[in-house]
Protein backbone atom coordinates (compact mmCIF):
# COMPACT_ATOMS: atom_id res chain seq x y z
CA UNK A 1 0.00 0.00 0.00
CA UNK A 2 1.13 3.24 -1.09
CA UNK A 3 1.04 5.88 1.94
CA UNK A 4 0.81 9.77 0.95
CA UNK A 5 2.73 12.00 2.82
CA UNK A 6 1.41 14.82 4.67
CA UNK A 7 1.18 18.26 2.63
CA UNK A 8 3.68 20.41 4.77
CA UNK A 9 2.28 23.40 6.73
CA UNK A 10 1.26 26.46 4.57
CA UNK A 11 3.58 28.63 6.29
CA UNK A 12 6.29 27.49 8.69
CA UNK A 13 9.04 29.64 10.12
CA UNK A 14 12.07 27.83 11.81
CA UNK A 15 14.88 29.31 13.95
CA UNK A 16 14.17 33.15 12.78
CA UNK A 17 15.82 35.90 14.13
CA UNK A 18 15.37 39.39 12.23
CA UNK A 19 15.60 42.75 13.08
CA UNK A 20 16.35 46.66 11.90
CA UNK A 21 20.19 47.23 11.19
CA UNK A 22 22.36 46.38 14.43
CA UNK A 23 18.75 46.32 16.63
CA UNK A 24 17.21 42.37 17.22
CA UNK A 25 13.80 42.25 17.42
CA UNK A 26 12.93 38.70 17.65
CA UNK A 27 15.28 35.52 18.33
CA UNK A 28 14.67 32.08 17.47
CA UNK A 29 11.07 31.79 16.58
CA UNK A 30 9.74 28.74 15.30
CA UNK A 31 6.09 27.76 14.53
CA UNK A 32 3.78 26.36 12.16
CA UNK A 33 0.16 27.42 10.48
CA UNK A 34 -1.64 24.60 8.46
CA UNK A 35 -3.70 25.62 6.01
CA UNK A 36 -7.41 26.34 7.05
CA UNK A 37 -6.15 27.47 10.00
CA UNK A 38 -6.27 30.66 12.55
CA UNK A 39 -2.85 31.38 14.68
CA UNK A 40 -2.81 34.50 16.93
CA UNK A 41 0.33 36.39 18.17
CA UNK A 42 0.35 37.92 21.40
CA UNK A 43 1.89 40.09 23.12
CA UNK A 44 2.99 43.58 24.26
CA UNK A 45 4.08 46.63 22.61
CA UNK A 46 7.76 45.74 21.62
CA UNK A 47 7.17 41.86 22.16
CA UNK A 48 8.27 41.68 18.05
CA UNK A 49 4.91 40.70 16.72
CA UNK A 50 4.46 43.32 13.74
CA UNK A 51 8.39 42.25 13.24
CA UNK A 52 7.38 38.56 12.83
CA UNK A 53 4.37 39.93 10.52
CA UNK A 54 7.01 42.13 8.71
CA UNK A 55 8.96 38.57 8.02
CA UNK A 56 6.25 36.27 7.01
CA UNK A 57 5.57 38.77 4.08
CA UNK A 58 8.86 39.28 3.07
CA UNK A 59 8.84 43.07 4.41
CA UNK A 60 11.95 42.30 6.69
CA UNK A 61 14.50 39.70 5.92
CA UNK A 62 15.51 37.55 8.30
CA UNK A 63 19.23 37.54 9.62
CA UNK A 64 19.03 33.65 10.63
CA UNK A 65 16.45 30.65 9.86
CA UNK A 66 14.08 29.67 7.42
CA UNK A 67 10.58 30.78 6.01
CA UNK A 68 8.81 28.57 4.10
CA UNK A 69 5.19 28.62 2.28
CA UNK A 70 4.04 25.20 1.31
CA UNK A 71 7.08 23.84 1.03
CA UNK A 72 9.28 26.68 -0.65
CA UNK A 73 12.16 27.98 1.05
CA UNK A 74 10.88 32.13 0.32
CA UNK A 75 13.62 33.74 3.59
CA UNK A 76 16.20 36.33 1.31
CA UNK A 77 13.82 36.70 -0.93
CA UNK A 78 12.08 40.16 -2.32
CA UNK A 79 8.57 40.82 -0.92
CA UNK A 80 6.83 40.41 -4.32
CA UNK A 81 7.65 36.66 -4.33
CA UNK A 82 5.66 36.10 -1.29
CA UNK A 83 2.78 37.93 -2.53
CA UNK A 84 2.99 36.08 -6.12
CA UNK A 85 2.43 33.08 -3.57
CA UNK A 86 -0.60 34.23 -2.37
CA UNK A 87 0.64 36.03 1.07
CA UNK A 88 -1.07 39.25 1.73
CA UNK A 89 -0.20 42.11 4.85
CA UNK A 90 -2.77 44.23 6.07
CA UNK A 91 -0.80 46.35 8.65
CA UNK A 92 -2.31 48.21 11.36
CA UNK A 93 -3.47 52.29 9.80
CA UNK A 94 -5.40 52.87 7.01
CA UNK A 95 -3.49 52.05 3.76
CA UNK A 96 -6.29 53.44 1.49
CA UNK A 97 -5.79 56.30 -1.16
CA UNK A 98 -7.84 59.45 0.40
CA UNK A 99 -8.28 60.85 -3.15
CA UNK A 100 -10.00 58.13 -4.33
CA UNK A 101 -13.38 56.67 -4.08
CA UNK A 102 -14.44 53.40 -2.76
CA UNK A 103 -13.87 51.42 -6.05
CA UNK A 104 -11.49 52.98 -7.25
CA UNK A 105 -9.48 51.91 -4.53
CA UNK A 106 -10.39 48.14 -4.85
CA UNK A 107 -9.78 48.44 -8.73
CA UNK A 108 -6.82 50.02 -8.24
CA UNK A 109 -5.45 47.16 -5.78
CA UNK A 110 -6.08 44.27 -8.59
CA UNK A 111 -3.93 46.34 -10.87
CA UNK A 112 -4.59 46.08 -14.72
CA UNK A 113 -4.46 43.56 -17.10
CA UNK A 114 -7.41 41.37 -15.70
CA UNK A 115 -10.75 40.03 -17.32
CA UNK A 116 -13.70 42.55 -16.66
CA UNK A 117 -15.86 39.94 -15.48
CA UNK A 118 -13.31 38.73 -12.86
CA UNK A 119 -12.88 41.91 -11.70
CA UNK A 120 -16.33 42.39 -11.30
CA UNK A 121 -16.63 39.37 -9.22
CA UNK A 122 -13.74 40.59 -7.01
CA UNK A 123 -15.20 43.74 -6.53
CA UNK A 124 -18.87 42.34 -5.61
CA UNK A 125 -17.16 39.70 -3.28
CA UNK A 126 -15.67 42.92 -1.51
CA UNK A 127 -19.04 44.44 -0.91
CA UNK A 128 -20.64 41.22 0.18
CA UNK A 129 -17.39 41.31 2.82
CA UNK A 130 -18.72 44.82 3.90
CA UNK A 131 -22.05 45.67 2.57
CA UNK A 132 -21.15 49.18 3.88
CA UNK A 133 -18.22 49.90 1.69
CA UNK A 134 -21.25 48.52 -0.99
CA UNK A 135 -23.50 51.47 -0.05
CA UNK A 136 -20.37 54.14 -0.04
CA UNK A 137 -19.18 52.85 -3.24
CA UNK A 138 -19.22 56.09 -4.73
CA UNK A 139 -17.85 57.85 -1.97
CA UNK A 140 -13.73 59.41 -1.71
CA UNK A 141 -12.09 57.02 0.64
CA UNK A 142 -10.92 60.34 2.81
CA UNK A 143 -14.11 61.10 3.39
CA UNK A 144 -15.02 57.62 5.27
CA UNK A 145 -15.16 57.50 8.90
CA UNK A 146 -12.24 55.69 10.51
CA UNK A 147 -13.32 52.41 10.88
CA UNK A 148 -14.47 52.10 7.27
CA UNK A 149 -11.28 53.34 6.36
CA UNK A 150 -10.06 50.43 8.00
CA UNK A 151 -12.56 47.85 6.22
CA UNK A 152 -11.58 49.18 2.57
CA UNK A 153 -7.86 48.50 3.65
CA UNK A 154 -8.81 45.00 4.46
CA UNK A 155 -10.87 44.86 1.14
CA UNK A 156 -7.87 46.34 -0.82
CA UNK A 157 -6.07 43.18 -0.17
CA UNK A 158 -8.59 40.26 -0.07
CA UNK A 159 -10.02 40.74 -3.79
CA UNK A 160 -7.19 39.31 -4.70
CA UNK A 161 -8.09 36.82 -2.98
CA UNK A 162 -4.89 35.22 -0.79
CA UNK A 163 -3.81 31.92 0.92
CA UNK A 164 -2.54 33.66 3.79
CA UNK A 165 -3.61 36.67 5.49
CA UNK A 166 -1.43 38.47 7.70
CA UNK A 167 -3.53 40.61 9.99
CA UNK A 168 -1.89 43.44 11.78
CA UNK A 169 -3.47 44.99 14.26
CA UNK A 170 -7.21 45.69 12.64
CA UNK A 171 -8.69 46.55 16.00
CA UNK A 172 -6.46 49.53 16.46
CA UNK A 173 -8.07 52.75 17.58
CA UNK A 174 -11.73 51.64 16.37
CA UNK A 175 -14.84 51.86 18.26
CA UNK A 176 -16.09 48.25 20.19
CA UNK A 177 -19.21 47.84 18.04
CA UNK A 178 -16.60 48.12 14.63
CA UNK A 179 -14.02 46.16 15.74
CA UNK A 180 -17.16 43.00 16.13
CA UNK A 181 -17.55 43.84 12.48
CA UNK A 182 -14.25 43.64 11.36
CA UNK A 183 -13.92 40.40 13.14
CA UNK A 184 -17.18 38.87 12.10
CA UNK A 185 -15.57 39.59 8.47
CA UNK A 186 -12.67 37.72 9.44
CA UNK A 187 -14.40 35.03 10.66
CA UNK A 188 -16.46 34.55 7.33
CA UNK A 189 -12.55 34.65 5.36
CA UNK A 190 -11.56 32.30 7.62
CA UNK A 191 -14.64 29.93 6.85
CA UNK A 192 -14.46 30.04 3.20
CA UNK A 193 -10.80 28.04 3.50
CA UNK A 194 -8.36 31.84 4.10
CA UNK A 195 -5.40 30.75 6.44
CA UNK A 196 -5.22 33.35 8.89
CA UNK A 197 -2.58 34.95 11.05
CA UNK A 198 -3.68 37.73 13.19
CA UNK A 199 -1.79 39.91 15.46
CA UNK A 200 -3.22 41.72 17.80
CA UNK A 201 -3.73 42.91 21.46
CA UNK A 202 -7.28 42.96 21.96
CA UNK A 203 -7.19 39.44 23.33
CA UNK A 204 -10.61 38.16 23.86
CA UNK A 205 -11.08 39.03 19.62
CA UNK A 206 -8.48 37.49 18.65
CA UNK A 207 -8.73 33.94 20.67
CA UNK A 208 -11.98 33.93 20.35
CA UNK A 209 -11.02 33.70 16.10
CA UNK A 210 -8.26 31.52 16.77
CA UNK A 211 -7.49 27.82 16.83
CA UNK A 212 -3.96 28.46 18.08
CA UNK A 213 -1.87 30.94 19.47
CA UNK A 214 1.66 32.73 20.50
CA UNK A 215 2.37 34.76 23.39
CA UNK A 216 5.64 36.74 22.61
CA UNK A 217 7.75 38.59 25.29
CA UNK A 218 10.83 40.21 24.37
CA UNK A 219 11.44 38.63 21.25
CA UNK A 220 10.43 35.33 21.81
CA UNK A 221 8.08 32.94 22.36
CA UNK A 222 7.39 32.61 25.83
CA UNK A 223 4.08 29.76 25.49
CA UNK A 224 2.29 28.35 22.65
CA UNK A 225 -0.77 26.09 22.66
CA UNK A 226 -4.48 26.30 21.29
CA UNK A 227 -6.84 29.21 21.90
CA UNK A 228 -8.60 27.91 25.49
CA UNK A 229 -4.70 27.04 26.98
CA UNK A 230 -3.81 30.75 25.55
CA UNK A 231 -6.63 32.95 27.02
CA UNK A 232 -5.19 31.39 30.87
CA UNK A 233 -1.94 31.84 30.25
CA UNK A 234 -2.86 35.44 29.19
CA UNK A 235 -4.79 36.01 32.66
CA UNK A 236 -1.85 34.20 34.59
CA UNK A 237 0.01 36.82 33.12
CA UNK A 238 -2.20 39.81 33.63
CA UNK A 239 -2.24 38.25 37.14
CA UNK A 240 1.46 38.38 37.68
CA UNK A 241 1.98 41.71 36.26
Amino acid sequence: MTITPAPPPLLELEHVDAGYGPFHAIFDVSFAVEAGRVLTLLGANGAGKTTIARVCSGLVVPTKGSVRFAGEELAGKPAYVYARRGIVHAPEGRSVFASLSVEENLHLALGRGRDKADVARRVSRAYELFPRLGERRRQLAGTLSGGEQRMLSLSRVMVDEPRLLIADELSLGLAPIIVDEVYATLATIRDAGTTLLIIEQHVDHALGIADDALLLAQGEISERGDALQMRAAVQRMLTNQ
